[in-house]
């Protein structure tokens, strides 16, 4: 049974926060994914929304771009902790998504993540770390994946030292 639900406003918001998608599939944690407008189709994204604590759902990561209203909707209709994800847009680069989402009216909370990459990702990250209050399992992959992250970042530091900074940069620069 999924425990995190899904909602993007587009289709074309899938390849955005695919990062979102693969931190989810790492820690094997199931997902309900749906397409839903708060605008194009209200009823429907008002039905999921009101009935995914029923379906067994714990967290809500909503992803939406431009006016970005659909965290917001999403969290008027449940209660379930929700997390916005702003999608870039051509017009703010994300900015104007992240205002629309952050600006929530007090009685309605929603988290919000970066715009771009970062967000989704982040957005998984945080939902697991939700799950991880009661599910000990995701602690563990959680202490796991940020120890790896940090093994990471050493790694770095002593390839660093060893070719030197500017032998460094050349390899970074080379690796685009």
């Amino acid at each position: 049974m999924a425990e995190i639900g899904i909602i993007l406003g587009s289709d074309s918001d899938l390849p955005k926060i695919k990062e979102c998608f693969e931190i989810l599939e790492e820690f094997g944690v199931k997902f309900d994914l749906i397409i839903s407008s708060a605008h194009r189709c209200p009823s429907q994204t008002m039905e999921w929304a009101s009935t995914a604590s029923k379906r067994g759902l714990k967290v809500i990561i909503a992803a939406a771009g431009g006016a970005a209203h659909l965290p917001g909707v999403v969290a008027s209709h449940t209660t379930l902790p929700v997390i916005g994800v702003p999608i870039e847009t051509a017009i703010a680069g994300g900015l104007d998504s992240m205002l629309s989402i952050i600006q929530m009216p007090a009685g309605i909370p929603v988290a919000a993540m970066a715009a771009g990459k970062a967000g989704g990702a982040n957005a998984a990250l945080f939902a697991v770390s939700i799950l991880a209050l009661s599910n000990p399992g995701y602690a563990g992959k959680l202490d796991a994946y940020r120890a790896d992250m940090a093994e990471k970042i050493q790694g770095r530091n002593e390839k660093l030292k060893q070719m030197g900074v500017r032998e460094y940069i050349r390899m970074k620069e080379g690796a685009k």
